[in-house]
């Protein structure tokens, strides 16, 4: 496992226990709360005993500080480079706990102000409820390293209306709690100098009722009205855009459609895909389409293929040197290789897509009886 830096003093997750209610904070607010691999294995080991304890009805989740969550620790990936897998177990591990989380059995809230990105917005989406503030902001971005859109977002994104779930996971353009609501992957938007006094209120409701639950949230909600320059107003261009095959015919379409008035909104956003990772565009475009006709369980199993194919620079280090731009020497002049999509074969997008020996592949439990199943201890990769 790649080092990490946390204090031993401060739990990574905190975990209290009120009455009928349980409150997680994601506690790395220095580093906005991204996910390592200490926080994955509190997560999972405090939604387990929770859902099999009896008295635990209501699930409250919140990040301390001024994120949410910024998504996996970027730094712990680019430090295991050199070691052979040295990203697994998290990586499994937290495959399989987003299976956990969309198929949980108590009622869950997320309270979200601040940045959700990428693992980080995995943690909400497929919550039953889920509160967000005019501070939230969402993204999946991991296409522009070249890394792909993962922790269930294959499923999620693909799922969208129309084409925007292919236009967000290759474009990883921003969205705001407004927007999140309006476009389903939020439920309920609440101004966020009223979350305290929200989360006050959910914990003295001492009962997981849902409808209870919802009621309470909506004395604090307030009705969405997107503004007029709003992402989610450009539907049209975008379905006509992003139902294009490949990468290359999207970003044709998009610059024929930038050309046209009233789409200006386009040439910062077309910007920022000509400079992403081409293998990082044409693996994520592929593995959105793929999402379409797969189950929850098919996309988390194929995103684990790709995920170790990606940290193994099977068919290229894209990877590493986006986030070395990105976040180590933050020149932000990636150099890709290939540095062109023209240039990245399919025949070898194939690889990363095939299918693993079974004992290797993720195990998600089949059966509802054994659901917590599957643990990455149990597995062949630790055996």
């Amino acid at each position: 496992m790649a080092q990490e830096v946390v204090n031993p003093d401060e739990p990574v997750v905190l975990g209290e226990e009120i009455e009928h209610v349980r409150v997680i904070t994601l506690n790395r607010p220095r580093q906005l709360n991204v996910i390592s691999s200490k926080v994955v294995s509190l997560l999972a080991e405090y939604l387990e005993k929770w859902e099999k304890d009896a008295e635990a009805e209501l699930i409250l989740l919140k990040g301390a500080g001024r994120a949410f969550s910024a998504g996996g620790d970027l730094k712990m990936f680019y430090d295991g480079r050199n070691s052979k897998d040295s990203c697994l177990e998290v990586v499994y591990r937290m495959y399989w706990l987003c299976f956990h989380i969309h198929t949980y059995k108590k009622t869950q809230v997320a309270l979200v102000s601040g940045i959700a990105m990428g693992g980080g917005a995995s943690l909400v989406v497929p919550m039953k409820l889920s509160v967000v503030t005019e501070k939230t902001v969402f993204a999946t971005p991991e296409a522009s390293i070249g890394f792909h859109t993962d922790c269930g977002f294959s499923y999620m994104l693909s799922h969208l209306p129309g084409r925007f779930g292919e236009f967000l996971a290759l474009t990883g353009a921003r969205l705001n709690g407004k927007e999140l609501v309006a476009a389903g992957l939020a439920t309920h938007f609440v101004p966020s100098e009223k979350l305290p006094e929200l989360e006050k209120r959910l914990i003295s409701l001492k009962t997981g009722n849902i409808n209870a639950v919802k009621s309470a949230i909506e004395e604090f909600s307030l009705d969405v009205q997107l503004d007029e320059g709003s992402i989610l107003n450009k539907q049209s261009v975008i379905d006509e855009c992003f139902s294009k095959d490949t990468v290359a015919d999207i970003i044709k379409s998009f610059e024929a459609e930038a050309s046209k008035e009233g789409n200006g909104w386009i040439s910062p956003v077309l910007k920022g895909l000509k400079r992403s990772s081409p293998t990082g565009l044409k693996i994520t475009l592929r593995s959105i389409h793929e999402g379409r006709k797969q189950t929850l369980a098919e996309s988390l199993k194929k995103e684990f293929r790709l995920t170790m194919n990606i940290l193994r620079a099977t068919i290229s280090s894209d990877v590493y040197e986006g986030i070395r731009a990105l976040t180590i020497d933050k020149d932000n002049a990636p150099k890709w290789d290939p540095p062109s999509v023209e240039k990245v074969d399919d025949e070898k997008v194939d690889l990363v897509f095939q299918p693993f020996q079974e004992e290797l592949e993720l195990q998600i439990p089949e059966q509802e009886q054994h659901r917590w199943d599957g643990k990455y201890e149990h597995s062949a990769y630790a055996n």
